[in-house]
Formats: C-alpha cells, sequence, structure tokens
C-alpha cells in the first residue's frame, strides 16, 4: 500500500505540471486548448527519442519543452491570425500531433529500459527512497515560483488582462494575438516537460500515453480549486498541484479496491462532476442556512417587540 501511494505521489507530481500548463490556458488565458492531448505525448515522444538516439537526459527534455511550446504557439496562430474557432484550433493541432509525434518516434512506441534517464540518473546518486518525491518536489516547486514571478510582469499581467477582459485590454493598445500566443506556448510547454519526465518515469514512450490528459488536467484544477481555494495566483497554483496530487491518490485508491482499470477514464469523468457539482451544492447550502438564520433572527426581534408592548 505505502508503494502504491508512493508512486502516485511521484506521478501527481510530475502530472502537476501538466496541470500547470492546463490552469495557464484554462483560468488564466480562458482558453479551451485540447493541444494538450498532443503536446503531453509529443513531449515524451522527443525525450524518449533523442535519449535512445544517445543524447543527454537533460537535452532531451529541454528539446522537449521546446517543441511544446512550437505545439502550442501554431494552435495560437491558427486562432489568432487564422481566426479559426479557439476549440477547434486546439483540435487541429492535437489530430495533427498524432501524426507528428509518429514520426519523432518512428513507431508507435519506445522503450528506455535499460536506457539513461533523469530518474535513473538522480536514484544513483542518492539511494534514498524518497529521492524521486525530493527532486520532483524541489522541481515543481521552481516552476510554480517561476510561474508566480512571470504573471507579475508585464507580459504576464497582459496575459491575465487577456484572459479577464479581452476587448477593454484591447482598447489599451494591447496585441493580445501576442498574449494568446505567448500563453499556449508557455502552457503547452509546462504540458510537453510533463509527458517528458512521465515517459522517462515509467520507462517508455507510446503514441497514445497523452489520450485524456485534458480531462486529468482540469480535473486537477477543478479539484484543487475546490479544495484550498484560488483567491490570488500563488494560492491557485498551490492548489494545481495538490490537486493533481489528490486525483493520483484517488485513482490509487480505487485501483487497490478492485476498480478495472479500464474505468479509469469513467472514474475521471465522475471525479470532475463531482467536483464540479459539489463546491455549488456547498454555496446552495450555505445561502439556505443564512436566509434561515435571517429569518430566525427577525422572528426573535418580532416576538421580543411584541413582549416589550404587552409589558
Amino acid at each position: 500500500m505505502t508503494t502504491a501511494l508512493m508512486g502516485s505521489f511521484e506521478s501527481g507530481i510530475i502530472f502537476a505540471l501538466m496541470a500547470l500548463g492546463v490552469y495557464l490556458t484554462f483560468r488564466i488565458l480562458s482558453f479551451p486548448d485540447l493541444t494538450v492531448d498532443g503536446s503531453f505525448t509529443t513531449g515524451g515522444a522527443v525525450a524518449a527519442a533523442m535519449i535512445v538516439a544517445g543524447y543527454h537526459p537533460l537535452l532531451a527534455t529541454l528539446s522537449a519543452v521546446i517543441a511544446g511550446c512550437l505545439a502550442g504557439m501554431v494552435t495560437g496562430l491558427l486562432h489568432t491570425k487564422g481566426k479559426i474557432n479557439p476549440l477547434l484550433s486546439g483540435i487541429l493541432s492535437m489530430i495533427a500531433l498524432y501524426s507528428i509525434n509518429l514520426r519523432i518516434m518512428g513507431k508507435a512506441n519506445i522503450g528506455l529500459l535499460g536506457e539513461e534517464t533523469l530518474f535513473s540518473q538522480v536514484t544513483s546518486i542518492f539511494s534514498n527512497p524518497f529521492t524521486i518525491i525530493i527532486t520532483m518536489a524541489i522541481l515543481i516547486l521552481i516552476v510554480k515560483g517561476v510561474i508566480d514571478w512571470f504573471l507579475d510582469t508585464e507580459i504576464g499581467l497582459s496575459i491575465r488582462a487577456t484572459g479577464d477582459n479581452e476587448k477593454m485590454i484591447r482598447s489599451f493598445s494591447a496585441n493580445t494575438d501576442n498574449t494568446k500566443v505567448t500563453g499556449l506556448a508557455l502552457s503547452n510547454g509546462l504540458v510537453a516537460m510533463s509527458g517528458a519526465l512521465m515517459a522517462q518515469y515509467q520507462g517508455f514512450s507510446d503514441v497514445s500515453m497523452g489520450i485524456g490528459m485534458i480531462v486529468i488536467g482540469l480535473a486537477s484544477v477543478i479539484i484543487g480549486e475546490a479544495i484550498f481555494g484560488n483567491k490570488n495566483i500563488r494560492r491557485a497554483t498551490l492548489a494545481v498541484i495538490g490537486g493533481a496530487i489528490i486525483y493520483r491518490i484517488i485513482v490509487a485508491l480505487a485501483l487497490r479496491v478492485g476498480l478495472n482499470p479500464s474505468d479509469m477514464k469513467l472514474m475521471t469523468a465522475l471525479i470532475v462532476i463531482a467536483a464540479l457539482i459539489a463546491p455549488k451544492i456547498i454555496d446552495s447550502w450555505k445561502e439556505k442556512r443564512k436566509k434561515a438564520l435571517k429569518k430566525q433572527q427577525a422572528s426573535n426581534v418580532i416576538v421580543r417587540g411584541d413582549n416589550h408592548a404587552e409589558t
């Protein structure tokens, strides 16, 4: 059980990178980007192909990030310059990336067993069983810090403003096309980094490894916000990381109690539905409680007034 929880914690931190990318487009930019399913695989494909070809794992991972950024830029250009619907832009990029990923790998999957990866290098230096968790925790905190800093810069504030009110930011002569392309590039770069690390963590890259990633990313964002809140950017990014880890732990527990692995997509959908509905039910219950309390207080005032009049 402990091993399963450690594994879910490790994979949860890796998926947190992807969830942060989804957060940037879904919440900050208000852009429904479906490129994620393709760019996640692109990250794994580029990293695996380069590692097998003899390149250093760090260089392979950085190359995967660049490839993800390029995928995001294509989606942004399709939308901004091609005037294509945001949802359709992401779908088109995702479909195109399937063939591109096959070209990159040369086959449907690439095994990395026996190859030098970032994780094998780290574990060879530190033999502690928590080495991967600690390493990934440090990495995710650094990435979180960079995102928090970036979103407070002039460019980052422009991206946030574009997501909040595109017409208003245009009235200040800001180029919203550039902010969208930048936001999508950054988002898919994070997604590709997650894919590259996941390929190295699980020991292989597969052309279908990115299917359903957008749902997992959204589940992480929604679960994190529902539990930890999103009052400000720093809290929201931390909530997304927590949401990704909690999601993976829920999946691990579901598998432990006997749930069929083929039902994982259904369970993911149910988790997202529950995370979306639960806050509304809680808010509705709180509102009814407030109204009942006010009604009770008003009736108490009336009763006191009547008693005073009789006296």
